[in-house]
């Protein structure tokens, strides 16, 4: 039976879910796929949305909303996973059923960030439709006020802009507004970046084209005690994940629009990495650099240092610009890094997120009220920073023989088990919502929830619609 005639079957069927369905029970039928997914998206879009947006948590009734701290009744958040994240997972949808349902609701969600986009042409972490409200900023359909910054932290805009491409693609670039949104956001991310090929965590306009190119040293200074540069936002980044996040986008918008400017960029970016690596005796990458290619202070807690967590992005933002350009030369760094970080594990196994320049002595924080000071020892750290960060050098080293013996780009396709979609099923209730308890103390922004606590999920409602999406895209 074709998706597209199963919408009388739906609607007899939303309300027969069962909840006991084990293992052992038959494969669910697109039918109960499909009516779960309904019900699901009916209740976020109808119940859960503002303005068309939304946050990462929820209480039950609703009540209590929460982005990187508690949210006002007016405020949404973009930072993942917020708004672009459901987005993607409605347009994910609507991909797999053909249902318009699901596209109106991707609509609503891209006229939300559309709404906050900046005059700088990005996007900050959240957006604030009270005009007078403390989060509000600088919106470029000139609603807002404050601040301009564009921002590349934590897949800010990154998220933005590929949900918009997405969906920009989805109405044949026949929407004006969604075309238009997309198309600045890129043409704005073009413009910051530098000449070296690097970003900055946030811009407010065009960067300096005037800068120089040059290879990543370490600091000639007392890297402990001087440099903590107030604006190391204006620099060259890679912290939490820029490298890839930004790959993505470009890689997303060259295949989109067939515009040789994103594949250009896209390469700038992996010249930028291969600059950026550090020398020998530690050939991995720092969190910020300045524009000397030194490794920089970030936040007071975040020292010059080799980055454990970014080195690994940065080797898989290398992968994926040679999948697309073929171009071996992005591949020449990887080996020695992995080398350099396998033998850089520590005792638990994870990888330190800081090693100290030259010494590659594990480097961590501590606390002294709101002051920071720099230890070796790893105990009693304070709990809202990853000091530490899982490895994953073998998968790396797998996608690296894998690209390095294709002839060409490698696809992933992504194939759903049934396995996967029972527990969706039974773990939905009667009212549409996947509610999750907390078995451990979690941080979000200056909220604390505690073990037993309830919550509804942003993060959770998309991962289930994307697999249930998934699902229907293998079984047909």
């Amino acid at each position: 039976m074709r998706l597209a005639h199963l919408a009388l079957a739906v609607l007899l069927c939303v309300c027969h879910l069962n909840p006991s369905l084990s293992a052992a029970d038959p494969d669910p039928t697109p039918v109960e796929v499909l009516a779960a997914m309904k019900k699901a998206a009916t209740y976020y879009r109808d119940q859960v949305a503002v303005h068309g947006g939304y946050v990462y948590f929820y209480s039950p009734d609703l009540a209590q909303r929460f982005g990187e701290g508690s949210a006002s009744a007016d405020q949404i958040w973009v930072q993942p996973p917020g708004t672009p994240t459901v987005g993607m997972a409605y347009l994910e949808a609507y991909h797999a059923t053909t249902d318009e349902f699901y596209l109106n609701a991707a609509t609503e969600t891209a006229e939300a960030l559309i709404y906050g986009q900046l005059e700088s042409g990005g996007w900050t972490n959240c957006i604030d439709f009270d005009p007078k409200g403390e989060r509000t900023a600088q919106y470029r359909n000139g609603k807002g006020r404050g601040k301009n910054n564009s921002s590349l932290d934590d897949d800010q805009t990154q998220s933005a802009i590929r949900f918009l491409v997405k969906l920009d693609q989805a109405y044949a670039f026949k929407n004006e507004t969604i075309h238009t949104a997309a198309t600045t956001a890129l043409d704005a991310l073009l413009a910051a970046q530098f000449p070296n090929g690097a970003f900055p965590q946030v811009w407010t306009g065009p960067v300096d084209q005037s800068l120089p190119v040059q290879q990543a040293s370490f600091p000639k200074y007392d890297w402990k005690t001087e440099g903590r540069i107030k604006n190391y936002w204006d620099m060259y980044t890679l912290n939490d994940g820029l490298a890839g996040s930004v790959a993505a986008v470009l890689i997303e918008a060259h295949e989109t629009y067939d515009d040789d400017r994103y594949l250009t960029s896209l390469k700038k970016l992996g010249d930028f990495l291969i600059l950026a690596q550090l020398p020998d005796p530690q050939p991995a990458w720092a969190q910020q650099y300045n524009y000397d290619m030194n490794p920089i202070w970030a936040r007071k807690f975040e020292p010059a240092a080799v980055a454990g967590r970014e080195s690994q992005d940065a080797i898989e933002a290398l992968l994926a610009i040679f999948n697309v350009t073929r171009d071996k030369k992005y591949l020449e760094p990887i080996p020695k890094a992995v080398n350099y970080l396998e033998a850089s594990i520590l005792p638990d196994g994870q990888l330190a997120r800081y090693y100290e320049l030259e010494s590659n002595r594990p480097l961590y924080m501590n606390r002294n009220g709101k002051d920071y000071f720099l230890t070796y020892d790893d105990r009693n750290l304070p709990d809202h920073y990853g000091w530490k960060t899982d490895q994953k050098l073998e998968r790396l080293k797998t996608e690296y023989r894998k690209l390095v013996s294709s002839t060409k780009a490698v696809r992933v396709s992504r194939k759903v088990s049934a396995d996967q979609v029972k527990p969706i099923l039974t773990s939905l209730d009667d009212q549409g919502r996947w509610i999750t308890t907390f078995k451990d103390q979690k941080l979000v922004g200056d909220q604390r929830f505690r073990p037993g606590d309830q919550y509804i999920s942003s993060e959770t409602f998309s991962k289930n619609i994307e697999t249930l999406s998934g699902y229907l895209k293998t079984v047909h």
